[in-house]
Formats: C-alpha cells, sequence, structure tokens
C-alpha cells in the first residue's frame, strides 16, 4: 500500500528583479534551497508574455543567473552604477495578472500573518499586496481612463479577510481533503506527473533490493466557487509550474485555543464566501440564472488535539454549515431611500428551474439530506418577508416529488424574529433542539473510528447519530442550510447554536467529554460565541456594511442596556452603507472577479444602468441542451447518496487527481523542516508568530480555587470579571495584552509588607476577587510562639473557602506551623546560594566562578563545559545534514533504519 503524504508548494518566498525588457521573478521554497525563474517580457505593450523554463535551480545557479543578468544589462561595461538589474519587491505570492485598458499588471502579496494551523498546515492571511504596471514606460500607450479602473480595482481591500495556504486546499472541507489522502489510488488508472521531465524520482530501498515503498502525493483543482483569484490566473494557469499559482479564498479564518486540563484543543473557524453572484446586499438579491445565489457562506468548524499536529497521525473533526439568500428570483427597489425597500419577485418560474439548479449544486458537493432553516418572518401586517416563503416552500415540494423519498430536501419553517417579541418562548432553547434534531440527520466528520471510552461511557445519543459510519472513521453526509431576509443576525445566531450542539459531540468523539452536551456560561462556549461573533461581524461588514445588531446575549436576553445603543448606531451605519457606498464597491467586486473586463468596443463600468447581464450571462445564450424539469439533478449523484458526489471515488473525480511520486523537487510537510532551520538565526516571535484569536484563560475567573475544567458553568459575574477585567470588548483586551509587557515590575517584599490595608481592599472590591497584590502574612521566626501571631492584629483576607476551596482548621497544630516555616524559609532564600564546601561538589558538572568580591554577592560566572570528541561529531553531522549535506551511512546505521521501517510500516 503507498503511504499517502501531502506536498507543500514550492514557491513561498518571491522577488522580483526588473531590467529594461524583462522581469524575473525568483521563486523559492521555505528553506531556499531550490528555486524557479520567471521571465516577464517588458516589451510588449498589451499582451502578457511569460517564459517558465520548468528547470530548479540552486541557490548558487540563482546567485549565478542573477550576475550574468546584472553584467549583460550595463549600459556600460565595468561600472557598478549602471546596472540594469534591480531589486524591485519582495513577495510571498502571486495573486494575479490583471488588463484594464493598457498593459497587464501583477498583484503580488508583499506581507503575511500566520492565522491559524491545520495538522502542519498554515493558513495565512494577507496583510498588504502591490500592484506593479509590467510594460516599459517607453512602450506604453495610455488611455485616459486607465487611473479611474486602477482605483476601482484597488477599491477591494486584499488585506481585509483574504487568506491563502501553501500546502493545504482551503476551498474545500477537512473531509474531502483527507478523504482524498485515503482514496486508494491505482497505478493504471492515474496519471503520474513528473516536474522536471527527468525521471528524478527515488524508491527508500531501490539499491538494497528491499520491497519498494513508494510515497505519493495527491493535487486536486480547487473548487472554483470560493476561489477569488481564479480568473487573474486563468491567463498564465496553463503556461507556468502549478508551484506558482496560489488560490486564495475571501471570509473568515480564526482559532482559538481550548486547554482540557492542559491538553490543547484548538477550535478553527472557516468561512468562504462564493465568488459566484457576489455583492453586496440589496444590490445582489436572490439568486443568478445558474443557480448561484447572494451571499452564500460555506463556514467549517474543525476541533482537533493540538498535542499532534499531523494529519495522518492526529484527531481531527469537522463539521459544515451553509448560509445563502433565497433561491429564487427576487430583489429589492432601492430607488427610494427607505430602511426597507419593498420585496419583489422579479420572475415566475413555475417549475423552480433556479431552485433546482441551486439544490443539484448542493447534493453534489454535500451529498443528502439538505436540510432547510427558513427563518423569514410569517405573519406581518404589511405582506414583505411572507413573499419569499410563499415562493420558496411550493418550490421545494415541487422538487421533492421527483427525488426519493429518503434523499428529499427537508424544510424547516421558524418565525425567530417572532418568537423573540413574545415572553412565553425562549428562542435559543427552540433552536437548540432545531439544532440537535440536524446534528442527528447530517453527522459530521471525524477521522478516528469510535474510542474505546465511547462504550465505557455510552450515551444515548450517540446511538442516533446521522452521518455514515467507515472503518476509519465518520463522513458528514448532507448539510444545514440556513437563511433569513439578508443571512446575517439571525442566520449567525442560528449556526451558533448548531455550531455548539455539533461541538458537543465533535468533543465527545475525541473523547474530550464525558457525554455530548454544553452548557451556557462555561469557558468552552464562552469562547466559541466569541468566535462565531468575529465570524458574523466580518461576513456583515463585507455584504451588509455594519457588524451584527442582535447577538447571541441580545436573543438571551442577558445583553447590557449599553447594547441598545450601538446597535442603534449599527444600523444606521448599515443604512448608511447600503445607501451611499454600496455601489462603488459593487462596481470593485464585478471588476476584481473579473466578471467584467474592460475593452475600447463596449461602453465603460460607471456607464451601465445595470449589472444584471454581468451575473446573469446565461439569458443572452441559447441553451444547447434544455434542462429537464423532472429529472433536475445530475446524472450520477443519486447513485452514491447519501455521500456527496464529489466525494465518491467515481471516474469523474480520479481524472481530477494527479498522483505523483515525491522527488527531489517537492517539499514534503514537515514540521521540523517547516518552522527550525538549525544552519541559519532564526526569531522566535517570526517562526510561531500565529495570531490565535482568544483563549480559554481569558474567559476563566482569576479566583484561585475554581474548577479550572472549561466544562465548568461560571456565574454571570464571574465570568463578567475575568482576566479581561471589568471590561469586556475585545480591543481592550487586546490593549491589556500588548500593555502586560510593558507593565512595571512586581512590588519587592519591604514595599508589599509597607502597604496599606486600605489598598489591598480596595483591589478586592474593584476587582470582585482576590487581588494578586495583596498583602501576605507576616511569618515570625522559628523561635517565636504561635499565640504571639493570635495577639498581633490580623489583617483582613478573603475567606479561605474562596482562596483554597476548604475551610482549614483554626489552631492547626503545632507540628504543621514548623513544617510551614520551614517551607517559608526555602522560599525567601531560594535565590541566594550559601557559601560553603557544598558548592565545590558542582565542579565536576559546572564551574561556578564568584564575579563580586563582596560575599553577600550571589552572582557567578558560568563557563563552558567540556563537549567529548563524539557529541561534537553528532552536532556536525546535524548541521551538515540540515545544510543538505547527507554522510554516508554505516552498517550498523543502516541495519537500524532499516528495522525502523520494518517495525513502523510493514
Amino acid at each position: 500500500m503507498p503511504v499517502n503524504a501531502a506536498v507543500i508548494r514550492g514557491v513561498q518566498k518571491l522577488v522580483l528583479y526588473e531590467t529594461r525588457a524583462r522581469f524575473f521573478l525568483v521563486g523559492s521554497n521555505n528553506a531556499q534551497t531550490k528555486n524557479r525563474v520567471l521571465k516577464i517580457d517588458r516589451t510588449e505593450p498589451r499582451d502578457l508574455v511569460i517564459i517558465d523554463d520548468k528547470h530548479v535551480y540552486s541557490q548558487q545557479e540563482v546567485r549565478e543567473l542573477l550576475g550574468r543578468l546584472d553584467l549583460g544589462n550595463r549600459t556600460k561595461i565595468g561600472q557598478k552604477g549602471s546596472s540594469g538589474l534591480s531589486r524591485a519587491v519582495s513577495a510571498y505570492g502571486i495573486v494575479g495578472f490583471v488588463r484594464f485598458l493598457e498593459g497587464y499588471y501583477i498583484v503580488l502579496i508583499t506581507k503575511r500573518r500566520k492565522m491559524a494551523d491545520i495538522g502542519g498546515h498554515s493558513i495565512y492571511k494577507i496583510e498588504d499586496t502591490n500592484m506593479i504596471y509590467i510594460p516599459n514606460d517607453s512602450v506604453r500607450v495610455t488611455h485616459p481612463d486607465e487611473a479611474r479602473y486602477v482605483r476601482i480595482f484597488q477599491n477591494v481591500d486584499l488585506s481585509s479577510n483574504f487568506y491563502f495556504s501553501y500546502s493545504y486546499d482551503l476551498s474545500r472541507s477537512l473531509q474531502y481533503n483527507m478523504t482524498l489522502l485515503q482514496m486508494p489510488c491505482d497505478a493504471g488508472e492515474t496519471e503520474e506527473l513528473n516536474t522536471s521531465g527527468r525521471q528524478d524520482s527515488f524508491d527508500i530501498f531501490e539499491e538494497e533490493g528491499l520491497p519498494t515503498q513508494v510515497v505519493h502525493s495527491l493535487i486536486n483543482e480547487p473548487y472554483a466557487k470560493y476561489v477569488w483569484n481564479v480568473r487573474l490566473l486563468e491567463k498564465v494557469k496553463d503556461i507556468v509550474h502549478p508551484d506558482w499559482l496560489l488560490y486564495i479564498i475571501h471570509g473568515f479564518c480564526g482559532q482559538s485555543k481550548l486547554l482540557i486540563y492542559g491538553r490543547p484543543v484548538h477550535v478553527t473557524l472557516i468561512a468562504r464566501r462564493s465568488s459566484r453572484f457576489a455583492g453586496t446586499r440589496f444590490l445582489k438579491r436572490g439568486a443568478n440564472c445558474e443557480g448561484d445565489v447572494a451571499n452564500e457562506v460555506e463556514t467549517e468548524q474543525i476541533i482537533h488535539d493540538a498535542s499532534v499536529m499531523s494529519l495522518t497521525a492526529g484527531s481531527f473533526s469537522s463539521c459544515v454549515q451553509v448560509r445563502g439568500s433565497v433561491p429564487l428570483h427576487w430583489s429589492q427597489d432601492i430607488s427610494t431611500m427607505m430602511p426597507k425597500p419593498p420585496i419583489r419577485l422579479d420572475q415566475a418560474d413555475p417549475y423552480a428551474h433556479i431552485a433546482a439548479l441551486h439544490f443539484d449544486q448542493m447534493l453534489q458537493r454535500f451529498g443528502s439530506p439538505i436540510i432547510i432553516l427558513n427563518l423569514v418572518k410569517k405573519r406581518e401586517k404589511r405582506k414583505h418577508e411572507k413573499i419569499l416563503s410563499e415562493e420558496f416552500y411550493p418550490a421545494i415540494i415541487n422538487l421533492n416529488q421527483f427525488l426519493p423519498p429518503e434523499h428529499g430536501i427537508e424544510y424547516i419553517a421558524w418565525d425567530m424574529a417572532r418568537y423573540t417579541k413574545s415572553k412565553l418562548c425562549n428562542v435559543l432553547d427552540r433552536l437548540s433542539m432545531i439544532a440537535e434534531s440536524v446534528v442527528k440527520r447530517t453527522g459530521f466528520f471525524v477521522n478516528r473510528p469510535d474510542f474505546y471510552c465511547h462504550t465505557l461511557r455510552p450515551d444515548e445519543r450517540w446511538g442516533d447519530l446521522g452521518g455514515k459510519v467507515t472503518p476509519n472513521g465518520r463522513l458528514q453526509t448532507g448539510v444545514l442550510r440556513t437563511n433569513c431576509v439578508d443571512c446575517l443576525d439571525r442566520t449567525n445566531t442560528a449556526q451558533f447554536m448548531v455550531g455548539k450542539c455539533a461541538l458537543a459531540y465533535q468533543l465527545y468523539a475525541l473523547g474530550m467529554i464525558d457525554k455530548p452536551k454544553l452548557q451556557f456560561d462555561t469557558d468552552c462556549v464562552r469562547l466559541f460565541e466569541e468566535l462565531y461573533e468575529d465570524h458574523g461581524d466580518t461576513l456583515s461588514l463585507q455584504y451588509g456594511g455594519s457588524q451584527l445588531v442582535h447577538r447571541v446575549k441580545t436573543y438571551r436576553k442577558i445583553a447590557p442596556w449599553t447594547q441598545h445603543s450601538k446597535d442603534i448606531m449599527q444600523t444606521l451605519s448599515r443604512y448608511y452603507s447600503n445607501a451611499f457606498s454600496d455601489a462603488d464597491r459593487q462596481d470593485s467586486i464585478n471588476l476584481f472577479l473579473q466578471v467584467y473586463q474592460p475593452s475600447e468596443s463596449k461602453p465603460h463600468l460607471w456607464e451601465l444602468p445595470t449589472d444584471f447581464y454581468l451575473h446573469h450571462s446565461d439569458t443572452m445564450i441559447l441553451p444547447h441542451q434544455w434542462h429537464s424539469y423532472t429529472h433536475w439533478w445530475t446524472d450520477g449523484v443519486l447513485t452514491f447518496l447519501p455521500v456527496p458526489y464529489d466525494e465518491a471515488p467515481c471516474e469523474k473525480n480520479r481524472r481530477k487527481v494527479v498522483v505523483k511520486r515525491v522527488n527531489r523537487y517537492d517539499e514534503s510537510i514537515d514540521i521540523y523542516t517547516e518552522f527550525f532551520k538549525p544552519y541559519e538565526l532564526t526569531s522566535f516571535d517570526d517562526t510561531f508568530s500565529i495570531a490565535m484569536t482568544n483563549s480559554s484563560r481569558e474567559f476563566m475567573p482569576k479566583t484561585v480555587g475554581l474548577d479550572p475544567s472549561p466544562f465548568t458553568v461560571r456565574k454571570p459575574d464571574e465570568s463578567a470579571k475575568s482576566v479581561l477585567g471589568s471590561k469586556s470588548s475585545k480591543e481592550e483586551a487586546v490593549l491589556q495584552r500588548k500593555t502586560a509587557a510593558s507593565a512595571p515590575p512586581p512590588p519587592s517584599e519591604e514595599q508589599i509588607s509597607s502597604s496599606s490595608e486600605d489598598d489591598s481592599e480596595d483591589e478586592r472590591e474593584e476587582d470582585g476577587t482576590v487581588s494578586q497584590r495583596s498583602t501576605p502574612i507576616k511569618l515570625s521566626e522559628p523561635s517565636d510562639s504561635i499565640r504571639a501571631h493570635e495577639d498581633q492584629p490580623q489583617q483582613r483576607l478573603p475567606p479561605m473557602r474562596e482562596t483554597y476551596g476548604l475551610n482549614l482548621l483554626a489552631n492547626p497544630p503545632d507540628e504543621d506551623i514548623l513544617i510551614y516555616h520551614r517551607f517559608a524559609h526555602l522560599g525567601q532564600n531560594q535565590h541566594k546560594v550559601e557559601r560553603n564546601d557544598d558548592t565545590k561538589k558542582l565542579d565536576a558538572v559546572i564551574s561556578l566562578a564568584p564575579v563580586s568580591l563582596f560575599p553577600s554577592d550571589s552572582i557567578y560566572e558560568v563557563s563552558a563545559p567540556e563537549v567529548d570528541v563524539q557529541s561534537r561529531e553528532v552536532f556536525e553531522c546535524h548541521v551538515q545534514t540540515g545544510r543538505g549535506w547527507v554522510r554516508t551511512l554505516c552498517q550498523d546505521d543502516v541495519l537500524m533504519y532499516r528495522e525502523y521501517i520494518k517495525n513502523r510500516y510493514m
């Protein structure tokens, strides 16, 4: 059986060099041991001419190449000042190539920030980009409207919520990526890719004559629907090596760390926005003629045990949800300035053709069942949102009559806004019931079979769980699709409740908790709620122009009174954005996604009265094949249900997968080679610069003695006065973390003992907890009696049960007091080194030479220890191996390695 391994993209660091006639883009891997070169012609005023020789250069070869280019492009031989090769910019990836009315531009990622880590695969956020004009000024043909198109294109801020990865396919779910790794490969049915044109792949036991064990990697095409720079790379996709192609997604990515008694568990939330029929709130409603809906976002929550950072050896679980506009032809008239424009149905669709195209896509990607949670209003004085429900529900009934009953689309309609105003109904309790039934129907993905602890501590809900059980774990089959009118506030709260229910099952599946149930007001749920609110705010800003108006606390009815004024401001901000800035944002999105491509023969983008025909291109083309109203799904989809058609091991998907043998030009994902470089000086902050959203420590109260479990229910006042203090906003928490490093040093013992009782009492009143600077008890000398302490005035201390978790004895015995005195004496003198003969015993281990002439000082100079010859040889061999100079293995090493491989893989 072959061992499947992920392969990292070979181009992670770029340097752009320029001459008068060409750009030279030098790309290297993370270790900078293998390089590629792109040659971009600058003499063509309108065309893009790129040459990729597909050759892999060493570092020395690149230096020689750049030196020859520098020498050959000088205007005067022998003068360094007239150098023809100059370094333009350093980058981390190519976003794409774009052309308006003049020549082409290249867009490069110049700054990045690590946001998450999934099994050793790093996910980065774009922090800054650079847009460079390719043709030389001598051949440039200017156009008066070019600058305006550049401004519109740059109005899409690439530094806000665009993400990429060199080794992980962000456009697809974790279930797809991991089942692709586990998919059996047949050498007769797959294509073998050689990156250099030569047979440079090697086998481990090729020379020893032992059974060959080949390492494979699987490279699949990204899911274009969620990739935002597909058309920007379309011009060069078939010209350059795949390592140059870097696909980016738009949406949200956040990762939090949950500590379960010291065991790290990472909670990752990834939201992928659809690049089809994308736009702003009132300008993009409903669906286009291809079944793509507005504001379609796929949200995936990934739980994994961070103590093992490997996709093959670690424990992972994921659950996917979808939000999107109602798949009908509808819009809102924004010609009149009003907060809620009237909803109108633009086109009659008696056979639900648009809805059929949309749910056909969902069946291919997610399988069955497709569950719809419709949160629009049912009862209104003036019919507004109800128009959508009256059209949506008959469309589902029409589609279901042709599907098999076991794979039918399930429809749940619940007027969430109406029940929020009611005092008799708890909204979140009802959502919790819906979430429980949904998770039991769809299941979730786990890459491990059930643990033995599930047999020891069975739960009745575990046996009713849906999905598909395989020998390698569980698969999610089907998905929940949530929508209201805007798919913002109500949808985010509903998705949070479903995610909270799924989180309990995921933690139970990974053996973290004893039953699949999580309570509110626990550190775990509070951390998860914060993550989902960041997720909801980000998506709301992208689509609606403001942050969320109604949050989870709003529906729990525990929001503070100051939240109402914030809600009013968010509503006004959303209204202003929709009225004045959405049109410009829509133009920039259309230009960035290349839905509109400028040309001399057609009107400019700002001259178009509407962008309807840009997003409904099929309306202008006669269909070659009429779509059936009864057989509305793609051929072969029902064959593999409930498993998604995209993940089924069918011939269609086998053609997408390219199997290649790992050769000396590929770089395998390995934690050591990714982070550690023993042959060069590295910075700890640069190496581990992950921007963790928050941690469970931030939500844990400071009171000593409480249960440290993140699943313990805290009181509301305890949770409010955690490390964040009396301020609960996220900005103040970040400010507190930043100022912690610049805080003054703690006071000395004399300052502590001389502090007044009033200061400590004021600190306890402000924090509501035990202050860290509370005055300690002044210990008496060992010769004093215990009664002397009782005669002294006692300082005010917090109750013992609050501090220690139990009531101590009022009069402890003398033996315990003596033990405590000795312990305190050791603690007071732990920084002092007594000068006696015992220190001479350390000479055999380490040499301590006193620096100060005063005997009261305890400052010593440490001399370097002696290192034997064998240790030096081991270290030198390690450094040489890191540089790529591997020494010849001796017979003992070969036998040891062969024994290891035999025990590990055979």
